[in-house]
């Protein structure tokens, strides 16, 4: 089903005539362009100073770093290209890639990430855009990476229903500790109502077995109407997702729209809000909504006005950084810096910008296994994999 000649209608009168469509560009919401609303005051420049070593340049719009057991590097690039990198920066294209990917905008190659048996399978999983400009989403591929090249490729996932922008697809995946995989999805940009459909995957976070199938205690199965995939709803753009595995916390990120920004706790079963509940306003200035909250619905942990476009997320548990440890760091596409978010107890204190020097926009953020942290910045021809260290 395609999605392009219809909108979702909502019932409740509560929010007719309040959840306006914008009127930019879905590019333009990937920078989150134009001006904003007044600051918040709890940033501050950090004073750690930092080694910053270039392990890999020349990358085409990098997406997601994977860190290999080896300790070298598989780097997605958006244009539709994965890359194993080693540790002395020399590069291997990987072959094997589906011949689906859709390339425009937003649209592309998004993330990859190791099954938890990877050492004895091999298996890998990546998301990506599948389709056409008229009919497209977001779907996983599982495959095994055997040299270079991805074999025994099978799609597992593919959002539904079908939609014709080339915007928010969010693509982040994460493990969680039962073995179950976890997958942001956008509301296509045109589309926000749908975040708020149940029958739709459009803005959600969903949860299938690492086959494909459903897991038994999905929140929704065996409901009516409910897609039994749908782990959380209500998002808009979520390019932010970690298993914290000391807390046991599932955390993401989202892009707002004009401010609104927001750094969550997922829990299964729970709405997030969007577009009913926002702190942003449209590109244009209009309200989307007259609640920054609503009765029923999950309160941001913390959030960002004006936007920083975040991309990238995780909690900290090295030992590298003192006085880190559970934080959440958080690349900023729009801010043009990394964002040290100081957590307690799962409440947010303080905000610290780091890297502003390199006015690089940031796409991911991952802590390494030494404790180093890996960066990737966002640039047509000239993207860069970084390890951050103190210095």
């Amino acid at each position: 089903m395609n999605i392009r000649a219809t909108r979702l209608a909502l019932t409740s009168t509560l929010f007719m005539g309040t959840l306006l469509m914008s009127s930019c560009s879905p590019q333009a919401d990937t920078q989150n362009a134009g001006p904003q609303s007044t600051p918040t005051p709890d940033a501050t420049t950090s004073s750690t100073v930092v080694n910053i070593e270039t392990i890999a340049d020349n990358l085409r719009a990098p997406w997601r770093v994977t860190v290999l057991p080896d300790n070298g590097y598989l780097v997605t690039e958006r244009d539709g290209y994965l890359q194993h990198i080693g540790n002395d920066g020399a590069r291997t294209e990987i072959t094997g890639l589906p011949d689906d990917i859709y390339v425009e905008g937003q649209a592309g190659l998004f993330d990859i990430i190791l099954s938890p048996d990877f050492t004895e399978s091999q298996t890998v999983y990546l998301s990506y855009a599948q389709g056409t400009s008229d009919a497209n989403g977001t779907a996983v591929l599982r495959a095994r990476l055997v040299g270079t090249e991805l074999v025994d490729g099978k799609i597992i996932f593919r959002a539904t229903p079908s939609k014709d922008t080339n915007a928010h697809f969010g693509a982040r995946m994460v493990f969680l500790p039962d073995g179950t995989l976890v997958m942001s999805l956008g509301e296509g940009f045109a589309y926000r109502e749908a975040a708020q459909d149940k029958a739709s995957h459009l803005g959600k976070i969903v949860r299938i077995n690492a086959d494909g199938s459903i897991p038994a205690d999905n929140p929704f199965v065996g409901v009516d109407g409910v897609r039994p995939e749908i782990y959380s709803l209500g998002h808009r753009n979520p390019q932010g997702l970690h298993f914290d595995s000391v807390s046991g916390t599932l955390w993401a990120h989202e892009h707002g729209p004009k401010g609104g920004d927001e750094l969550n706790i997922i829990s299964g079963g729970k709405n997030y809000g969007w577009p009913i509940a926002t702190t942003g306003i449209d590109y244009n200035g209009a309200m989307i909504t007259p609640f920054k909250s609503y009765a029923g619905m999950e309160n941001f942990v913390k959030d960002w006005v004006p936007s920083i476009a975040p991309s990238g997320l995780t909690i900290y548990r090295g030992t590298l950084f003192l006085g880190w440890d559970g934080d959440a760091l958080v690349g900023g596409l729009k801010s043009r810096d990394l964002r040290r978010v100081d957590l307690e107890d799962g409440k947010f204190v303080r905000e610290y910008i780091l890297l502003e020097g390199l006015s690089a926009r940031i796409r991911d953020v991952r802590t390494a296994p030494d404790g180093s942290i890996l960066v990737l910045t966002d640039d047509a021809t000239n993207g860069k994999l970084l390890r951050i260290t103190p210095k």
